[in-house]
């Protein structure tokens, strides 16, 4: 199931970038998020840490030149640190909130630098288009 999900998250997310013009957080999220539909939690805390890493990264551009390859990797790089982070603080969470973390390391970053892109509402409501057709179909195919 995870090879199918992340297969048809490659193609859909490649048709839908060439025919709209929008990323849905980078090749690979649709895929990982439709493999975790069933997590709300999980979904939500890639989410956070993703608008948490955005606004990170917005910040540090107005006191640094932040463009191309060095925006990419600032914000993979901070999308790992804050969510390494949540990790650290849920691991001192009662037992219900240690699930509550984000998906990957590398997941909420990608969605970040498209944010920082394109804009959030744009990115947002293109991974949710196309993890929701990634879901819809692997349902389809089980």
């Amino acid at each position: 199931m995870i090879t199918q999900a992340m297969g048809l998250g490659l193609v859909l997310s490649f048709i839908f970038t060439e025919v709209v013009g929008l990323s849905a957080g980078g090749l690979i999220v649709p895929g990982y998020l439709a493999i975790y539909w069933d997590n709300p939690p999980r979904l939500g805390a890639t989410l956070v840490v993703a608008l948490l890493t955005y606004l990170i990264v917005r910040i540090l551009s107005s006191f640094t030149i932040l463009y191309s390859r060095r925006r990419f990797i600032a914000t993979i790089l901070i999308g790992f640190l804050v969510g390494w982070g949540l990790d650290m603080v849920l691991l001192r969470a009662p037992a219900g909130y240690q699930d509550v973390r984000a998906i990957g390391f590398v997941i909420s970053g990608l969605i970040a630098n498209d944010m920082v892109k394109q804009g959030v509402v744009n990115t947002v409501l293109s991974i949710l288009f196309i993890t929701t057709m990634v879901r819809l179909i692997m349902l389809g195919i089980n």
